[in-house]
């Protein structure tokens, strides 16, 4: 599930190994372009830390953002 706080959208995703969770990073980033909209995020090994937030409305969570993350769950 989604937290939002700090005015941003944060998830935590574990994988199997770096190879799954570099694959997710893959697919997330064609998403963010599908979406023109881009996520800061984080990775070590078999985690990937995904944070959103809209920087053109002031860095607060939008419905770019949540429309971002549904999608995002759909993977």
């Amino acid at each position: 599930m989604w937290a939002e706080e700090n005015n941003r959208l944060r998830k935590s995703f574990e994988f199997k190994d770096f190879q799954e969770a570099f694959a997710f990073m893959t697919r997330v980033a064609f998403l963010a372009e599908q979406h023109q909209h881009h996520p800061n995020w984080s990775n070590v090994y078999n985690k990937v830390d995904i944070e959103l937030t809209t920087h053109d409305a002031g860095n607060t969570v939008t419905d770019k953002d949540r429309k971002l993350a549904e999608a995002i769950d759909k993977l």
